[in-house]
């Protein structure tokens, strides 16, 4: 597996509600935001900021990135990777709604940074 040079950026904002947790900057210099998200059942709870901004920049490269866990904790673990043009979808329908990646066990973190790369 190659290993990217990305340099990730926490975003902590309470001026502009919704913008995504993470700015993610590739190796050509390419932007993408990430909305990060846990849950222990099928719903995403996404706030309506966050579906407002992500559908408002649907062109844009951002991206919501779930991680899963088992209630019981210590179990399975799986992460869902959607386009944030999907936002509306997944705040409704949570983990029902295909993802562009899915992943339970072990995961290729560098598929998942190759789909958000993607031109």
């Amino acid at each position: 597996m190659r290993k990217p040079r990305w340099v990730l950026t926490r975003l902590e904002t309470w001026a502009m509600p919704g913008v995504p947790d993470l700015l993610v900057c590739d190796e050509v210099g390419d932007f993408h935001l990430i909305e990060l998200k846990f849950t222990t059942s099928k719903v995403v709870a996404l706030s309506p900021h966050q579906v407002s901004f992500m559908a408002k920049h649907k062109k844009a490269s951002v991206w919501i990135l779930v991680w899963k866990a088992d209630r019981r904790g210590g179990g399975k673990q799986d992460i869902y990777l959607y386009h944030g043009k999907d936002a509306i979808d997944v705040r409704m329908e949570g983990l029902n709604i295909k993802p562009l990646y899915h992943a339970d066990g072990a995961k290729d973190w560098g598929d998942v940074l190759d789909l958000i790369s993607v031109k």
